[in-house]
């Protein structure tokens, strides 16, 4: 019975150790675990936020036919740079200058009575009346043949600005009538391209442009990812939002000196928005589950607790954090993969301001 209790307690020693030593070793593996974090950083800042856009001509016109007949002459080609008043296109113009000359003969033989009238009027021979009468002949025959000489101009069309000519819509020797399309033409020597807002940005913009007193200047990323060569400015935002998307239209005018845009190309507006007291996060301090964002927040106990964040903005390093974050919360930087929800662990602290300042997204 001795032994028996001797041997209980025995064990009970031996269990009360082996508990004792494989909590130290747990212990001892959370402390082993020792990694770096940091907080985010509260500060003003700029964004460069990307805008679909839709690229226009500065001028774009439609060419049509101003009378009824022949296309008789095409004196340009598609794609052609041509210069104002330059001949585009001839509509067969003989039936209008045969009614100019008719119209100019029957002004002839009209001013001729109208002088002969004034002539008697004047010797008191035939009354004011009658004088009145020839001078409204008159002006009537002269005004028929001012109305011959604009027939007679529509036949031949001409470039009313600088520009390139687009597809023809009809071919030599076909038979137009008024109105019909012949073809386009753009002026591209600058070009306005359109993107929308969002009213939040739109507020950003508005008091950022009237701090500075100055247009926004903007870049434009062409459907090939090159950055054109030419800056372009703000100059015209629309009246009205879309109620439908909570969006405004901007218009940037960009110079086109070397002719590579061409109204209906697509690309995106490179565009700086400031971001006031912006909690900036870098991107390696996150992780990503079923297309949401998370990080590991420290607690005053040095256990890690996953958090989901929102992000306002991004930036090839940075995140600016809309939600989910405060200024003095401390967040793991490194390591995310070694620990889980509810580990204890060990840590360097780096100040925000020294891990950002590394990051290539950071600015003064």
């Amino acid at each position: 019975m001795v032994f028996a209790k001797k041997m209980f307690l025995f064990m009970g020693l031996g269990a009360a150790c082996c508990y004792t030593g494989c909590t130290s070793k747990k212990e001892e593996k959370e402390e082993q675990i020792k990694l770096l974090v940091t907080s985010p950083l509260a500060r003003d800042t700029t964004v460069t936020k990307e805008y679909v856009a839709q690229i226009h001509a500065l001028q774009r016109v439609e060419l049509r036919a101003m009378e009824k007949g022949y296309l008789q002459k095409i004196f340009v080609d598609e794609g052609q740079s041509v210069h104002q008043g330059q001949p585009m296109f001839q509509i067969q113009p003989l039936i209008y200058q045969a009614d100019l000359r008719k119209s100019q003969a029957e002004a002839n033989y009209v001013g001729m009575e109208y002088r002969n009238t004034k002539s008697l009027a004047d010797s008191n021979i035939v009354s004011r009346n009658e004088l009145a009468l020839a001078q409204a002949k008159f002006d009537k025959a002269r005004a028929d043949v001012s109305l011959a000489q604009t027939h007679l101009q529509f036949t031949a069309i001409k470039a009313p600005f600088n520009g390139i000519m687009d597809h023809f819509q009809a071919r030599q020797g076909s038979v137009v009538n008024e109105g019909d399309l012949l073809s386009t033409l753009s002026d591209n020597s600058k070009m306005w391209v359109y993107f929308n807002v969002p009213e939040a940005e739109y507020l950003a913009y508005k008091e950022h442009a009237k701090a500075h007193d100055s247009a926004e200047k903007v870049k434009l990323l062409l459907a090939n990812d090159e950055v054109f060569n030419q800056t372009g400015v703000v100059q015209t935002v629309e009246a009205d939002f879309n109620n439908e998307t909570g969006n405004i239209a901007f218009r940037a005018t960009f110079p086109n000196p070397e002719g590579l845009l061409r109204n209906g190309e697509t690309g995106s507006v490179l565009m700086t928005v400031p971001l006031k007291n912006a909690l900036l996060i870098p991107q390696k301090a996150t992780f990503e589950i079923l297309e949401k964002k998370y990080v590991f927040v420290v607690d005053k106990n040095n256990v890690v607790h996953q958090r989901e964040v929102r992000i306002a903005s991004e930036m090839p390093d940075l995140y600016a954090i809309k939600s989910g974050l405060a200024a003095t919360d401390r967040i793991l930087l490194e390591g995310l993969r070694k620990v889980k929800d509810g580990d204890k662990i060990s840590f360097d602290y780096r100040a925000p301001q020294a891990v950002i300042s590394h990051l290539k997204a950071y600015s003064e």
